[in-house]
This record gives structure tokens, sequence and C-alpha cells, in this order.
């Protein structure tokens, strides 16, 4: 049987990355071995996606069309917050439409895909092509930010933050080139609960709820590191307020254990880095912290293999790369119950504290940070639970499950007589 053509549209797409270019080059790396996939990327990663091709069996299936943008765009990219780069991105949607266009007047496509930037407010224009039917997801960015933890963020920061969920429920409810996207899906996809509910109320429309990050099945790991008398608890991510590393500090200095390290991987600009380095020492903390600065992903990797604990402060993300690579290698996570990880951690692998405000998140999490140190035995049987749960979210699972989904939009089963169905 002759495999489906796909034409999908992943701006961001990297062989050996995190966060959103590792998330467009899994889902494509995985629906290549069902599908064959016309995908069109941005170029900046070009040399390492051509050095991977080779390498894999499906890479046959993967046909990559470059739309590379300058380097001033690429930073404007990477610096989350720079509302700039939304201008550039747009103009290379435009050129994409171009692209797509000339790959569908050449090749018979079977379904066009917006996979990614996952972001709701950019759709791109895939939609514009006609007869053939438009997949949408996963889509990200309609949970809001929690106000209570807005304190101790600048004017200007609870001003952003403020104006940002007002412009979230703006942008769904009126943004004509979202609401055109939305009405054209044949399938679309949410990311989290926050964004299936929100295009439930706002548009009338259902989706499928599927994390946009996945899986990894691990060999066993050694669970004897659970049991070392130092205890490192592993923190991921840029020094920018939404990840709220001052709270995972304030929660160290909370524990009133010397014996509990934070291993903090990730960084931020000069001022940041200088008011977390601060603040530790204010705390009486620096001695337990491990400042290992931006390294690469498989030294983060060989980190989460050898921790204790992940420890995830975040109150804005879709559902984290980061968290699942966690459960891909086995260790057991810490986190809010909130965003798309919340709905994914649960008591077999992890704890959740529930969202209050940083006063009484300090206080849940230095109490679980402590009972964690007191309880090796559960890290250990959490750490081996992982592995059910690596099976149930793995890439793979998400792969077959959006292939069948591409063949009932095929066959004329519309998204829009599913039900909230979901591959966690």
């Amino acid at each position: 049987m002759e495999k489906l053509k796909i034409l999908i549209n992943a701006y961001a797409c990297s062989p050996d990355k995190g966060s959103e270019p590792g998330m467009g080059w899994n889902w494509c790396t995985h629906l290549a071995k069902y599908c064959e996939l016309h995908i069109i990327t941005e170029g900046e990663f070009r040399e390492k996606i051509e050095a991977a091709l080779p390498g894999l069996p499906q890479g046959k299936n993967m046909h990559f069309y470059y739309n590379p943008v300058t380097e001033e765009v690429r930073k404007m990219c990477w610096n989350q917050g720079d509302w700039r780069f939304y201008i550039h991105y747009k103009e290379w949607q435009k050129k994409t439409l171009d692209i797509a266009k000339q790959i569908v007047a050449e090749h018979k496509i079977d379904i066009l895909h917006q996979l990614n930037m996952i972001g709701f407010r950019e759709p791109g224009y895939l939609w514009k092509i006609k007869n053939i039917p438009f997949v949408w997801g996963p889509i990200g960015g309609l949970h809001k930010f929690p106000s209570a933890y807005s304190e101790g963020a600048g004017i200007k920061m609870r001003v952003f933050n403020r104006l940002k969920n007002t412009i979230n429920t703006l942008q769904i409810k009126y943004d004509g080139r979202v609401n055109e996207a939305l009405k054209r899906g044949s399938l679309l996809i949410s990311s989290t609960p926050d964004s299936y509910r929100a295009i439930k109320i706002h548009k009338k429309k259902d989706s499928v709820l599927i994390p946009e990050t996945g899986t990894f099945i691990s060999a066993d790991v050694p669970t004897k590191r659970f049991y070392e008398e130092d205890f490192h608890a592993l923190w991921v991510g840029r020094l920018i307020f939404s990840k709220l590393l001052p709270l995972a500090l304030r929660s160290l200095a909370a524990t009133k254990n010397k014996h509990i390290v934070l291993d903090v991987y990730g960084q931020g600009n000069e001022s940041q880095e200088t008011e977390a380095k601060k603040l530790a020492t204010d705390l009486g903390v620096s001695a337990q912290i491990v400042w290992h600065g931006n390294q690469p992903h498989a030294i983060v990797q060989k980190a989460m293999r050898e921790a204790q604990l992940f420890f995830f402060t975040s109150v804005s993300e879709a559902t984290s790369t980061v968290v699942l690579e966690a459960v891909s290698n086995r260790l057991p996570v810490l986190c809010f119950d909130a965003c798309g990880f919340g709905a994914i951690i649960d008591e077999t692998v992890g704890r959740k504290i529930p969202l209050t405000n940083p006063q009484q998140s300090v206080t849940d999490f230095a109490e679980q940070l402590n009972m964690f140190f007191a309880n090796r035995k559960l890290l250990e049987e959490m750490s081996l639970n992982c592995k059910f749960l690596q099976q149930k979210l793995s890439w793979d699972e998400k792969a077959k499950n959006v292939v069948n989904l591409y063949k009932k939009v095929l066959s004329g089963v519309a998204s829009h007589a599913t039900n909230k169905s979901s591959s966690f």
C-alpha cells in the first residue's frame, strides 16, 4: 500500500536539540516510519539534518526544503519575549506558502500539516491551499500566566504577563487568520488541556489532545544512585521569569537540609544570572548550588540519569520537553500541577503541588524535597514506574496515533466528530 504523502510546516527542526527544534525533529522522524514527508523548515540546522538523515532507515521518506532567515532573526527567535520576531516569522510563513504550493504542484500531497512552532497566534498559511485536508497542531500558547506568581517581577514583567493573558483571549476570539485556520482545519490537535478548553469555549470546536512532545523507551537506568547521601535535584531551563528559578532557590533554603544539592543547567542574560547568584548568597545556599550553565543536550541527558530528582518550577509552559526527557531518563519529577506537564505527571512517577501563591509554594516544594530526601525507596519505585509512562507517551505511539487520525480525515471522519481523545 502506498504511503500517505504529508506536507509539514516545521519552522524549528533539529536532530540534536531539545525544545521546539527537538519536538519538530522527533515528530517528523517518527511519522516518517509510516508516511512520506515533505518538510519545510528554517535553515539554521540544515547541516545537522543532512548529516543525520543517511543514518535513519526512514530517512528516504523525509524530503527537506529550506527557507532560511538571517542570523539577526534567529537571535530574536531564541530570545523569548522579543515580539519583533513575529514580524519576520509572518514573512517566513508567506514564503513557506509559496514553497508549499510548488511542492503540491509537483507531488500528490494527501495532508497539509502545520506542525510548529506550536504557538496558536501564528497558524501559517498552509490552510490557504484548497482541496487538500489541513491539520493544525499541536496547538499551544493558550494557557494564562497565573497572576499570583508575578510577585517579585518588575512592573514591566507584571504588565507584560497581564497584557499577554488579555491578548491571548482576544486573539483566539477575533484574530482573522487564526480563525480562518481553525475553521479550515479538518483536524485540530491541542497540546494541553488549556488549549483544548480554549478552542472548545471560544470557537465551539473539538480537538484531539496530544502533547507536543514525547518520550523515548530507555534501557534500565541504575537505581543505586537514589541511596547516595548527597541528594541532587536537577533544574533545567533558561533563566527567564516564567521558569521561577528564584522560587526553586527559596524552596531549597526552606528545606534547611544541607545535603540537598541543586544542579542548575541553563543560562540567562548577565543581569538574570547575577540576580540569581546574589539571591542564592542572600539565602545562604550558594554552597548547595552547582551552576552548570548551558550544556550540550547529551550532557543534560546524562545528568538526568545521575540525579535523584527533576525539580521543575515553571508555571507557563505547554507540556515541556525537559519534563518528558526526565521521564525518558527514568528520573522522578517534582513540579506544579499546571500546564501540559501537570496532566501527565502522576503519583507513580512524581509529585505535584497546586498553584496557590509563591510563599505557599516555597513551603510545599520544601516539604516535598525533604520527603524525597528521606524516602529513597519511593524514588527508586518512581524511577522504575517511568518505564510504563514512557511506553504510553512514546514518540512512536504518538506517530501511530496521528497517522490513524490522518486516515480518518481522508476517509471523511472529520475531527469535529471526535470527542476529547488523548495519547495519555
